[in-house]
């Protein structure tokens, strides 16, 4: 199996959580949540082998090794401690509420501003795209983190297959609407359906991955089943789940977070320790299984693989 290479800011092994730390993790939640942050992000947040991967370690046994040197967080932690409003605010309370969720069968629509508008089936997809492993942190807007490893393709694989025009300059993606699956739909505080974007060469970038599983199993349905955005040096939040539509844009597309707190939650959303949240720093995180804290590093840790893209640009202005 295929390892993608991400050479800088290589992540430790002694970083990686054991899985038996993760046994005590209600008690440690407790102990060191984040006080303050009345808007949790919805998106910050295994049964079925992936067709066309070659499996990870098993869940229970996090691998050893990592292209960028971080210990894996547990996968009981990845998939008991989530954000994902469409299902609950409670961020342990979403495995539970989301058990039931149907992801097949699942289309996602990809139109737009392409010369080859199509609809692809997931096992369209999982059959056409090498599923591989990428080891990335992710990093929540709220200032905890993990390390995952997901199983997956390049979006920019999928967006060349459909040929976007020359004037495609954005990459909008929806979530699927179903307030009868997904019962936080029925909040009327939120534009529904969830919604993101992100610029065509942040989507090009061959770190941005379409994420169809993580410890070489399917997706949980609180992870973002069956298919979900992943750009690692971006806060959680930008990594949509649940996806069923993209589309090419000319024009810089809206965004769910970006709409209900344009203060708070800008389009671009860089991990970027230098710029804190108006309600709490952006400076440290909590590694989910750490007791203790750890410097939040400038693009997540990506700096030297991203940093190009916003050549010339005011991050505080663009934030």
């Amino acid at each position: 199996m295929r390892r993608i290479p991400v050479p800088s800011a290589p992540v430790l092994p002694s970083e990686i959580t054991p899985e038996h730390i993760y046994l005590n993790r209600r008690a440690f939640m407790k102990l060191a949540a984040v006080a303050g942050g009345s808007l949790a992000l919805a998106a910050c947040g295994l049964d079925q082998e992936i067709p066309g991967a070659t499996p990870a370690d098993s869940p229970t046994a996090p691998s050893s090794t990592s292209e960028l040197s971080d210990p894996l967080t547990s996968y009981e932690a990845i998939a008991n401690y989530n954000n994902y409003y469409e299902f609950s605010f409670d961020k342990e309370a979403v495995a539970g509420v989301a058990s039931d969720f149907r992801t097949s069968p699942w289309e996602i629509q990809v139109g737009g501003l392409v010369n080859k508008p199509t609809t692809f089936g997931l096992e369209d997809l999982l059959a056409k795209f090498p599923q591989e492993e990428h080891i990335y942190r992710l990093r929540c807007v709220e200032a905890w983190s993990m390390v995952i490893p997901w199983m997956g393709f390049e979006l920019g694989q999928l967006l060349k297959e459909v040929e976007p025009t020359g004037s495609a300059r954005y990459v909008g993606f929806t979530t699927l609407l179903d307030p009868d699956q997904m019962p936080g739909q029925k909040s009327p505080f939120y534009p529904w359906p969830y919604t993101e974007g992100l610029r065509l060469d942040e989507a090009m970038h061959g770190l941005t991955i379409l994420a169809t599983g993580l410890y070489g199993k399917g997706l949980p349905p609180q992870n973002g089943a069956p298919i979900r955005l992943v750009v690692p040096w971006k806060y959680g939040f930008k990594s949509i789940k649940s996806i069923v539509r993209i589309d090419l844009l000319e024009e810089q597309p809206a965004t769910l977070w970006n709409t209900a707190a344009p203060q708070e939650y800008g389009f671009y959303s860089n991990v970027n320790p230098e710029v804190n949240h108006p309600r709490w720093s952006q400076a440290s995180e909590r590694r989910i299984g750490e007791a203790g804290r750890r410097e939040t590093l400038m693009f997540n840790g990506y700096a030297e693989e991203v940093g190009g893209l916003y050549a010339g640009m005011d991050l505080r202005v663009n934030y």
